[in-house]
């Protein structure tokens, strides 16, 4: 008996070990984006740079990471996964350095800008191109994950992912508040980085067999930046096109939310950013009890299909609910809403795309999926800002919309799916053989 307990621990521990520098990546990669939101803002003001620029230092990551995402998918489709991981975590913890460097730059050096602004726009250049490791990363576990495996490890992928979108935040305002100020922030981003290099080299094995690589292809920058034409070079189905689809309309409203939300908040409370940074990681317990309990319960029962349409119709009540004003501890109990139609929508797309994409296409199909999601976070959250400053909190009733169109789409696939007669198992669509 002991002899099974021992085998079955060691397992246990084994299986863990081969995703934690999976998850570990991935929460790095949604941290660099999300951890500076509380913190920018007074960056920008501290040299005297004009507003938009806190949005232009935002949107510059994430369109970078738009750029990285397919060439690194690509690459690690080429020679591997394990070399372009490590790579690029390499370059994102250079990046922190830079960043960390603006901090001890003077400030009356200017062109156009302070000095330590151009500085800090480079390191987060610099980010979002190796932060476009998320397509290797998510095709790292696809090869090693069955298929009965795959929606539950992308659903922790999700949530990790969703948990640093949310809690990044709260990380950068609270570590802002001590005496060395946004230093600290960019201190603990740069060790998180730094721990998992160590991660990969030493615990992650490669994944995709020789035999098994895609031959060296041209990189093509257009081609990059015009989406369509990628997926219609992948040639993928009818049913992965929807969920890139799908993808999309979920890019839009978060990043509308990501962009709009810590403004709203400090107006609506008159936060610092430091209370912004606490109501943050609140808000980031949340995510984690949702993804922890809930998400598991509800695709385990419905399925990821009906699970998004759950996930879409939370969101459209949550957008309301977050306009209401009241105390803050009521406030946040309303605030759950909107953060569990986030938990169940955000970890199905990889998980789809895993089940029902091509295997030897895993690396692109990922980098497209993640590059329709850097797209939308280059674009919307300026767009958003701007919306926000003419109409207030009345964007979010316009974002409660945004939902309908993903429900509409979810329900053409089932009813699609049974015009083809197809098996459905747990809510998940499987073709018949």
């Amino acid at each position: 008996m002991y002899i099974c307990t021992l085998a079955k621990l060691q397992y246990i521990i084994l299986s863990k070990s081969t995703f934690f520098p999976a998850y570990l990546l991935t929460f790095v990669n949604t941290l660099g984006f999300s951890i500076l939101i509380p913190v920018l803002p007074f960056i920008v003001e501290k040299y005297n740079a004009p507003e938009y620029v806190y949005g232009l230092i935002l949107s510059l990551y994430a369109f970078f990471q738009f750029l990285g995402a397919p060439f690194l998918g690509g690459l690690s489709d080429r020679i591997g996964r394990k070399p372009v991981l490590l790579i690029s975590q390499i370059g994102t913890l250079l990046s922190w350095f830079i960043f960390a460097i603006a901090y001890f730059v003077p400030s009356d050096i200017e062109f156009i800008y302070a000095l330590p602004i151009w500085i800090i726009i480079l390191a987060r250049i610099l980010d979002g191109l190796t932060g476009g490791n998320i397509s290797a990363t998510n095709a790292y576990i696809s090869d090693v994950t069955t298929k009965k495996q795959k929606s539950v490890i992308f659903g922790y992928l999700g949530g990790i992912a969703g948990l640093g979108i949310i809690i990044g935040p709260g990380i950068g305002g609270v570590a802002a508040g001590g005496p060395i100020s946004w230093l600290g922030t960019i201190l603990i981003a740069l060790s998180i980085s730094l721990l998992t290099v160590f991660a990969i080299q030493f615990m992650l094995k490669e994944s995709l067999p020789i035999n098994k690589r895609r031959q060296k292809s041209k990189f093509n920058l257009l081609t990059t930046l015009l989406v369509t034409k990628r997926i219609k070079e992948l040639n993928p189905t009818s049913f992965i096109k929807k969920v890139f689809l799908l993808r999309l309309i979920m890019g839009v409203i978060m990043a509308s939310y990501i962009g709009t939300v810590a403004l709203y908040i400090k107006d609506l409370f008159l936060f610092n950013e430091q209370e912004v940074g606490f109501f943050m990681l609140f808000v980031g317990a949340y995510l984690a009890i949702n993804q922890a309990f809930l998400y598991k319960i509800v695709v385990k029962k419905l399925g990821e299909l009906k699970t998004m349409v759950l996930g879409f119709a939370l969101m459209m009540i949550g957008f309301v609910l977050i306009t209401i004003k009241v105390d803050i501890v009521f406030y946040m109990m309303l605030y759950f809403v909107l953060n569990l139609g986030f938990s169940l929508v955000l970890p199905v797309f990889n998980s789809l795309i895993s089940q029902y994409g091509e295997a030897s296409k895993q690396g692109e199909a990922m980098g497209i999926s993640e590059s329709i999601n850097s797209l939308c976070m280059a674009i919307f959250p300026i767009l958003a800002v701007l919306l926000f400053t003419k109409i207030d909190y009345q964007i979010y009733y316009i974002l409660g919309l945004v939902p309908l169109i993903g429900i509409f789409i979810i329900f053409r696939i089932l009813k699609e799916s049974k015009n083809e007669q197809p098996v459905i198992k747990s809510g998940i669509l499987e073709q018949s053989i």
